[in-house]
């Protein structure tokens, strides 16, 4: 295409990188930019389509997720003012993430920039702590060079890039012309030879070494494994580590933190040496400090920030666990694993095989339960993406990766309402693979308005409610601290009914005996599709690991809760938590 505008030269340099779509909503001062789109032809011509979301916010999420599942740019885009304001929470959750997106952000006109005009904000000051670059574009002969950088940026840094564009200078001739953007591989970071040595020694003279695991060992897991092996170490793993190293390995032992599972927490307290292997997992009270900690970062800037570490290697965990391998000594003695074994296969049975054959008889719904159908009847490839808050819970602890599987959420920034448009984002990305999103009925709510996206394009994603009329991990962080759950509980809601007033296929389901059935229609089901499961609002996750004084802050806000005339309450949430709630030998005594 003939660059003949600012907007017309923008939209041949994202052709030419390989943009299919941008998200977002139209608006006058970003109407060069979307008329240039529609005189692409859409992707179906070798152009580019605008997909038309409700809110903005949409827009940046559903990028970020087909940044993430692609490996390759996504685009979103919002008028001045409110629009790109809008889409400021899903650029935190894409560059905290590691999604190279672009956004474009309209502007008021140039000539009124200052001014206190209608709808003013400034963008280039806005977005600078949720992107890797930040640029106005002023005049047309800067235009090219900063959106070939700006792209450059998202791309090299994985992170995002935002280019603002005033609404006039987008309508002026173009001038000059646009760099190719620059292609390469992914270099390796070899670690220093004096560092892998210090490593391999101490691995080589403790006698129990543990290992976490983070989305940083993505490419390196038969190394990891192997290392595993000789030592005789328990692996345990963080959220966004889960589908990189959880399955098919006869060393994991789950998580460890508020939304953990299984052993990984006695192994890493237990062990006399602690490897931490691309993980930058921010809860320090889940981290010993009394282990001996070693660590591995592609990022050195990481290293050492949120435990104390004796030793650090600064390179990508295939190049580090290469170089470490001849170096360490194979550890015949696997008691330390075994246990840690043992300890995790009690831990699976007794906390997350929790629900038992009356479970899948009690009414309301146990999401365990569902849970575990869904995992069990979803596709082999299937694309999940899940609502922060216990929805998150459910899939670290039911869902089961297999190397196919992805796993989408903001497990970093932590926004509630993602799962939706992370959903409508990978199923945009890849419309030949099941899409889940697993939403609590908060974060469903929160974003409503974008399930008319999903029925405008027919998409076919699978919308999986988790429906218990409460915000399920603030009540419980509530009850920790002690605090009576306040203003965490909402009116029932028939997101069935909504779904369908939609012409969105729909199933509510109240009886347990019903989930198989219903989940099955609505995953064979060729098109949208939405399952509105009712679920125990008493039911709440505990770590298999707690404190004392968590158990005190929870004994002390039921007995709030009866004094305040909640005893029905207090007794049903005692009935739907007692199943998960360790014995007191369990219990940490670090209190």
């Amino acid at each position: 295409m003939a660059a003949k505008t600012v907007a017309d030269q923008l939209v041949s340099q994202l052709v030419d990188a390989g943009v299919q779509r941008i998200y977002g909503i139209v608006g006058d001062s970003l109407n060069p930019v979307v008329d240039a789109v529609r005189r692409t032809g859409g992707s179906a011509s070798g152009g580019i389509d605008w997909v038309h979301v409700r809110h903005e916010e949409v827009a940046a999420f559903a990028a970020a997720a087909e940044a993430q599942i692609t490996g390759r740019l996504a685009v979103c885009a919002g008028s001045c003012g409110p629009g790109n304001l809008h889409l400021i929470n899903g650029l935190y959750d894409a560059n905290r993430s590691g999604a190279p997106v672009l956004a474009i952000a309209s502007h008021i006109p140039s000539a009124q920039i200052g001014t206190g005009y209608f709808q003013e904000t400034h963008p280039d000051r806005l977005f600078v702590e949720c992107s890797r670059y930040n640029e106005m574009i002023s005049v047309p002969v800067q235009a090219p060079r900063i959106v070939q950088s700006a792209m450059q940026h998202a791309i090299a840094q994985s992170g995002v890039a935002v280019i603002t564009l005033p609404g006039d200078v987008a309508d002026q001739p173009a001038e000059g012309s646009a760099p190719p953007l620059v292609r390469t591989g992914t270099p390796s970071v070899v670690p220093a030879e004096d560092d892998v040595r210090a490593l391999a020694d101490a691995i080589n003279t403790a006698s129990a070494v543990a290992i976490f695991a983070g989305a940083g060992v993505r490419g390196a897991r038969d190394e990891l494994l192997a290392l595993a092996d000789a030592i005789g170490a328990p692996v345990g793993h963080s959220l966004r580590g889960k589908e990189w190293i959880q399955y098919d390995n006869p060393f994991d032992v789950g998580m460890t933190g508020l939304l953990g599972y299984g052993a990984a927490h006695d192994g890493i307290h237990g062990a006399d040496l602690l490897l931490l292997v691309g993980t930058d997992f921010p809860y320090d009270q889940f981290l010993p400090d009394d282990v001996r900690t070693a660590q591995i970062d592609i990022a050195a800037e990481k290293l050492g920030r949120r435990t104390g570490v004796d030793l650090a290697v600064h390179g990508d965990t295939r190049s580090v666990l290469r170089a470490l391998a001849p170096l360490v000594d194979r550890k015949s003695d696997r008691g330390f694993l075994d246990r840690t074994l043992d300890r995790h296969e009690k831990l699976m049975t007794k906390v997350v095989g929790a629900y038992t054959e009356a479970a899948k008889q009690r009414v309301p719904i146990h999401p365990e339960f569902a849970a575990s159908i869904l995992d069990d009847l979803a596709a082999d490839d299937a694309i999940f993406t899940a609502d922060t808050g216990m929805c998150n819970v459910w899939t670290a602890r039911y869902l089961n990766p297999n190397g196919r599987r992805r796993f989408l959420s903001s497990a970093l920034h932590g926004s509630m309402a993602n799962a939706l448009p992370h959903a409508i984002g990978a199923q945009f990305a890849r419309p030949d693979r099941q899409v889940v999103a697993m939403s609590g009925d908060g974060g469903l709510s929160m974003l409503l308005g974008d399930l008319l996206t999903v029925a405008m394009y027919k998409l076919p994603v699978k919308i999986v409610v988790f429906d218990n009329s409460t915000l399920g991990m603030v009540k419980l962080e509530m009850l920790v601290d002690g605090l009576p759950d306040f203003g965490v509980d909402v009116p029932s809601v028939d997101y069935a009914a909504v779904a369908a007033a939609l012409g969105i296929y729909s199933r509510r389901i109240e009886n347990p005996a019903d989930l198989e059935s219903g989940l099955r229609s609505a995953l064979d089901h060729d098109g949208p599709a939405l399952v509105d499961i009712v679920t125990d609002p008493n039911a709440l996750s505990l770590p298999p690991t707690i404190t004392g004084e968590q158990v005190r802050g929870f004994a002390l806000a039921m007995s709030r809760m009866v004094m305040n005339g909640g005893v029905g309450e207090a007794v049903q949430m005692a009935k739907s938590n007692l199943r998960n709630v360790p014995r007191p030998s369990q219990f940490s005594r670090k209190d």
